[in-house]
């Protein structure tokens, strides 16, 4: 037996991001040059780098944002870089209502 028969499949970055595309529009965010906006403020970039995801995001909505990266070697980075961004756009629906 090998020793990585419960090894994660590899992780395919094109296709990784290409599903976390379709997530932040389902979210209802607007992409314009490379960048998803929520009311017309970026709050994220998303690049390939190699077999990587170059991920950006705001700290907080602002004409001019501070931005925090991140990069995405894995499925369970994509679905934890997800989850945070989910929780922080619940976050800022909450402070406007």
């Amino acid at each position: 037996m090998t020793d990585d028969f419960f090894a994660p499949p590899p992780f395919k970055a094109e296709e990784a991001l290409a599903g976390l595309k379709r997530q932040l529009r389902e979210w209802r965010l607007v992409e314009r040059e490379g960048r998803f906006e929520l009311q017309g403020r970026a709050i994220v970039e998303l690049r390939l780098e190699g077999s990587a995801i170059h991920a950006r995001t705001v700290r907080k909505l602002a004409m001019s944002p501070q931005w925090d990266e991140t990069r995405l070697r894995s499925s369970a980075d994509v679905r934890r870089f997800g989850d945070a961004l989910q929780r922080q756009l619940a976050h800022w629906a909450d402070r406007d209502d």
